[in-house]
């Protein structure tokens, strides 16, 4: 074997994985088909449970310490959310793509990895014990598993032929980074009577410390053919139409015209292949939803994949990643689909459409909606199907970041194993065996017991039954 784990996409969903590989041990190759790494913004945000992750890692603070990523209240269909930081201890941040990217990238050269770029996937094959794969630039690989973060258009996933069924592109909308002159800071989303409309999202600063901003423009007439170019002046149209004369485009910086397709793979796992990000699910990109998904794939199958490499895995770890993720994905496909509708995203102005808004803008003042709506967006409101779930209500969840004095929950997690707290030091016996992969801790604090998994969910709490636990999700005992 050439590697333990080959990843194929060295965007946020593909370096993501390999930070977790990395912090468990396994060798890994990352490699991607582009020469260098992209410099557009792409995705503008980081959501809550993507937060609570980097956090985990040791990762946190050190990304937020790259420029302005100031926090910002979310939307659901263009209608304001307030930040519910009673809710999420870590709301939005305004972080783009490309600045996760870079600081991946960074982080990883440091501790020795570093992606193996013009390396075009032409061929893989898969056998009992690994996959070969081949390149177009001659190379070839040999590993035991291979992971797809290679995207919407996804190489692997066209050569293993797996089914990607959903809803085509029926229309297109502008996405653009811009600097405007005239822009109201609290201005979101506007709509014209006309149907036309405009959303507008923080992106931080330039070098020059000037305010970037992610545009985004939609209504009658504007959807053109996706490979068509966007200029100047069709921005500075899209800015008359919908704001008049008091916003104006002073530099444009990229732009790009985005479809509303909705697909979603059939299965996440074929052998000793995987799928992740945007090469499982593609959707239209409101609420930063896409890359948060795509880094929670990789950040779900991450110490799955370390466990099987390790060879403690339980029989049937692996096919879990499918079990939990696909749920997942499949549901931010649903509230994305609902989303587009609420904003009657072709600018049709459907009095139909326009009365169900109306009523769910006003649904949306109720504290309960918002709340159910906030922890829909920010992935927090995901809850893995484990045994327990029926019992106590933290099993499936992500862990809350308890302080346990000496450290808080997610400090201890930054050692990528698993975490039993224990707070009446009472199962030292029952969890010894498996001490090589988990940790015991938090004796003495004000916490309820539980079992916390490597990536930071709850798979048992309470009092009984520890051990099926343990050897349901840590494998054999040593």
């Amino acid at each position: 074997m050439d590697t333990d784990v080959l990843i194929v996409g060295a965007g946020p969903t593909g370096m993501t994985l390999a930070n977790e590989l990395l912090t468990a041990g396994v060798s890994t190759v990352l490699v991607d088909k582009l020469s260098r790494r992209s410099d557009l913004s792409k995705a503008g945000g980081v959501q809550s449970r993507t937060l609570e992750a980097l956090d985990q890692r040791g990762l946190l603070e050190p990304l937020l310490a790259t420029g302005d990523h100031p926090v910002s209240a979310g939307h659901f269909a263009g209608i304001p959310l307030p930040l519910q930081s009673d809710r999420h201890h870590l709301p939005w941040r305004s972080v783009p793509q490309v600045v996760i990217e870079g600081f991946f990238e960074r982080h990883l050269a440091a501790h020795g990895l570093h992606a193996r770029r013009d390396h075009e996937l032409a061929g893989l094959a898969q056998d009992p014990d690994g996959v070969t794969t081949t390149f177009a630039n001659g190379t070839a690989l040999r590993s035991r598993y291979l992971v797809a973060a290679d995207g919407a258009h996804s190489t692997v996933r066209s050569l293993l032929r797996a089914g990607f069924p959903g809803q085509p592109g029926t229309l297109t909308i502008i996405a653009a980074d811009v600097r405007l002159a005239g822009v109201d800071p609290a201005t979101s989303h506007t709509w014209g009577e006309d149907g036309h409309w405009a959303a507008l999202f923080p992106l931080g600063t330039d070098a020059q410390g000037r305010q970037l901003r992610r545009l985004v423009l939609g209504g009658p007439g504007r959807s053109l053919p996706r490979e068509t170019p966007v200029t100047e002046d069709e921005i500075r149209d899209g800015l008359s139409t919908v704001f008049g004369t008091r916003v104006h485009l002073l530099e444009l910086r990229y732009a790009r015209r985005i479809t509303n397709a909705s697909r979603q793979v059939e299965e996440y796992r074929h052998g000793r292949v995987f799928l992740a990000g945007d090469a499982a699910h593609v959707h239209l990109p409101l609420g930063a939803q896409g890359m948060n998904t795509g880094m929670q794939d990789a950040l779900n199958l991450g110490w799955k994949l370390a466990a099987a490499v390790h060879g403690w895995a339980p029989k049937d770890l692996l096919d879990t990643y499918h079990a939990e993720r696909h749920p997942a994905g499949a549901a931010v496909l649903r509230n994305v689909r609902a989303q587009s509708l609420l904003m009657d995203w072709a600018g049709t102005r459907d009095p139909d459409v326009l009365a169900t808004r109306e009523i769910f803008t006003a649904m949306a003042q109720l504290p309960d909606v918002q709340h159910h709506l906030a922890d829909l967006m920010s992935g927090m409101a995901i809850r893995y199907p484990m045994p327990g779930t029926e019992t106590h209500r933290l099993v499936g969840r992500p862990v809350p970041d308890v302080d346990l004095g000496p450290a808080r929950v997610h400090e201890l997690l930054r050692s990528g194993r698993g975490i039993l707290l224990d707070p009446s030091d009472t199962f030292a016996r029952i969890a010894g065996p498996w001490s090589d992969r988990v940790d015991r801790a938090g004796q003495g604090a004000d916490t309820e017991p539980m079992l916390i998994r490597p990536d930071g969910y709850v798979c048992w709490a309470g009092a009984a039954d520890l051990e099926p636990a343990l050897d349901r999700w840590f494998g054999e005992p040593r």
